[in-house]
């Protein structure tokens, strides 16, 4: 397998990519573009840990919704009526 391909924005504050920590995990999902989110999606399809912790982060940090999908579309069981913290309240000016 490849190693992970992480963009610089998605990683502007770090010297290094390390998916062990949640901040970093965070900082992809907020910061990240396509094609890290698209990396990020390729990697947690091959890891329920990560996986696992992904839907923790999307279940309690505002980010965009459409994360639940994904974790839905790699088996994960997702509630779909549970509350989410809302992204754009969170992100209006």
């Amino acid at each position: 397998m490849s190693s992970p391909s992480i963009g610089l924005r998605a990683l502007w504050n770090r010297d290094a990519l390390d998916l062990r920590s949640d901040e970093v995990l965070a900082q992809i999902l907020d910061r990240g573009e396509l094609a890290d989110w698209r990396e990020l999606y390729r990697l947690t399809r091959g890891d329920a840990q990560l996986r696992a912790r992904l839907h923790r982060l999307v279940r309690t940090l505002p980010l965009p919704h459409f994360w639940l999908a994904a974790l839905a579309n790699l088996g994960e069981t997702v509630d779909f009526d549970a509350p989410v913290p809302d992204y754009y309240e969170s992100t209006a000016i």
